[in-house]
């Protein structure tokens, strides 16, 4: 009996061990993605306040003339490009449907393939895992 006892001990406490480490890797998981989503969201608020001193108004449209207009370098221009993509908003989707070429990215010459067809599927619908947290009335 002795032998028993202390069998079904040392099976408990690795139980709970285990059920501690599993919930301690939930919580680490929901807060990396909490944490990534508010930094996600935070991104496209400074390239929209970005894009909204320039033109005010509209942030769709704001970004659109931003991400459009040749007098920003390309890397200004994919951010704006990448904020479109992050908000979802179809308005967005000629501009980013023109822009796109399904080429190879060439970064020096012109506006980023991946980052253009990543715009283009969030614009038509797409799942944007991170958005409900960070989107809400304001965008």
């Amino acid at each position: 009996m002795g032998f028993r006892s202390e069998n079904k001990s040392v099976f408990g406490v690795v139980r709970k061990s285990k059920s501690r480490s599993l919930v301690t890797i939930v919580v680490l998981l929901t807060a990396g993605y909490v944490a990534a989503s508010l930094i996600i969201g935070s991104g496209v608020r400074a390239v929209s306040a970005v894009s909204l001193r320039e033109q005010p108004g509209d942030r769709i449209e704001a970004l659109l003339a931003y991400a459009d207009s040749p007098k920003h370098s390309l890397r200004e221009r994919n951010r704006a490009i990448w904020a479109l993509g992050q908000l979802g908003d179809s308005r967005a989707l000629p501009l980013l449907e023109k822009s796109y070429t399904g080429g190879p990215c060439d970064h020096d010459r012109a506006l980023c393939q991946y980052e253009l067809k990543k715009a283009i599927r969030l614009c038509r619908g797409g799942t944007n895992l991170s958005a409900f947290l960070w989107r809400r009335g304001s965008y």
